[in-house]
């Protein structure tokens, strides 16, 4: 299994508007591509700031691309997430998914 990993930075004041925004756009289209195994939301408030990490996990780098299109590395933006971010990172990290338990 692979984890995609995206970062975003909002303001503080516009982190629950984004947060419904995300919830509408990019984790209903990762859900609705097969081959999605999930996809965990991290949010921490800093300095004025909002940061979110999304993780979802993908059985393949071909299920990927499907969400993604050619370039996997590349990040996938909507419409209106200009209006919310600070700065469009143009690039995920993808890491092979581990999974450990006792």
């Amino acid at each position: 299994m692979i984890a995609r990993i995206w970062r975003g930075v909002t303001s503080a004041e516009q982190a629950e508007e984004y947060f419904a925004y995300l919830m509408e756009t990019g984790l209903k289209d990762y859900r609705a591509v097969p081959g999605n195994r999930g996809v965990e939301i991290l949010r921490r408030t800093y300095e004025g700031k909002a940061e979110f990490l999304l993780i979802s996990l993908w059985e393949s780098y071909e299920a990927i691309g499907a969400f993604a299109g050619e370039d996997i590395e590349r990040a996938v933006y909507y419409s209106k997430d200009k209006e919310f971010l600070l700065e469009l990172e143009p690039k995920v990290t993808h890491y092979d998914y581990e999974s450990h338990t006792e």
